[in-house]
């Protein structure tokens, strides 16, 4: 069984990898270990490994760990589906948001975010492969909702996140990616910077087509275990 440090490792080397056979700068793309169902104590190993940001989708448990990690240096990301009776914690312990969907949340966000805190940076999610059990809205909607969300005053829309339709052959993995980057390039922002592509099966495809920032759980921490998700 290998080491949490063995598994960073490995994961950063797949990264720099990726980089260069996009012929892409080192270092351009950031890790996010997402550290949903996993313990405080695992994120504090990953801490004391260097690893800064993390990512979580359940709520009390992502309150619960902040708590308990509460002196360290830690950017915390929310990245699963938003209900609006959660927005006011979300807004008040996170500094980032992946997974807007709609002008509703990110209103309440705005609102919500308290005061003396930067604004909270957002990206909007896609639902880049069209599947009715997926959260994010459709490519179309895309230039309405940046509008939209770039008017809230205590938001900063940084970008987008996706998770397409599981693909095992690497051109299909690379298209709804190609297709997401060329349509948020389109658009013409240089503030939007931020690419929230890939995971563990595609990681190598999301950096060949523009990812920022991958999403890696399982092959950092090892399989998920049951947690509370509230």
């Amino acid at each position: 069984m290998p080491t949490i440090e063995q598994r960073f490792k490995r994961v950063r080397s797949q990264i720099s990898h990726a980089e260069i056979a996009a012929n892409r700068p080192r270092g351009s793309v950031a890790l996010l270990a997402v550290s949903k169902t996993k313990s405080a104590q695992v994120v504090a190993d990953a801490y004391r490994l260097g690893q800064r940001h993390f990512g979580e989708s359940y709520l009390q448990e992502a309150l619960t760990k902040q708590q308990a990690l509460a002196g360290y240096d830690i950017t915390w990301h929310f990245i699963g589906p938003i209900q609006s009776n959660k927005t006011r914690a979300i807004a008040a312990h996170f500094d980032w948001v992946h997974s807007v969907d709609r002008l509703k949340i990110a209103k309440r966000l705005s609102e919500q975010r308290p005061e003396g805190r930067p604004p909270l940076n957002i990206c909007l999610q896609v639902n880049i492969s069209g599947e009715s059990s997926k959260s994010g809205i459709m490519l179309a909607e895309l230039p309405r909702l940046v509008d939209e969300v770039k008017a809230l005053p205590n938001l900063c829309l940084r970008g987008v996140m996706a998770i397409p339709e599981p693909e095992s052959e690497y051109q299909r993995q690379r298209q709804p990616y190609r297709q997401l980057y060329q349509a948020v390039s389109a658009l013409g922002l240089d503030e939007l910077d931020t690419f929230s592509f890939g995971m563990s099966g595609d990681l190598k495809a999301a950096i060949a087509e523009g990812s920022t920032l991958v999403r890696i759980g399982s092959a950092l921490f090892g399989e998920r275990t049951t947690a509370a998700r509230h």
